[in-house]
C-alpha cells in the first residue's frame, strides 16, 4: 500500500493507454480524437479519487477506488 500511495497519480494515464490498446482491437477508426475521447472518459470513471475528509484532528486526504475495500489514508 505503501507504493500505491506514492503513485496512484499514474494509474489514471496507465488506464487511458491499456484501453486504447484495448479499444483498437475491438474497434478500428481512423479517428484519433474520438478514440482519445471514448478512453479516457472510461480511464477516468476507474480512476481513483482523493478526497479531503474533517475529522476532529483536522483534515486529512484519503485516496478511494471502486477496486479497495477500504479507503486509504495518505497524511
Amino acid at each position: 500500500m505503501k507504493l500505491f500511495k506514492k503513485v496512484y497519480w499514474l494509474i489514471y494515464p496507465l488506464l487511458i493507454i491499456v484501453f486504447m490498446s484495448l479499444f483498437d482491437l475491438v474497434y478500428t477508426t481512423d479517428n484519433v480524437i474520438l478514440k482519445i475521447g471514448i478512453c479516457s472518459v472510461i480511464a477516468f470513471i476507474l480512476s481513483p479519487r482523493r478526497k479531503i475528509i474533517l475529522t476532529q484532528t483536522g483534515r486529512k486526504k484519503q485516496i478511494t477506488w471502486m477496486f479497495l475495500k477500504e479507503p486509504i489514508s495518505i497524511d
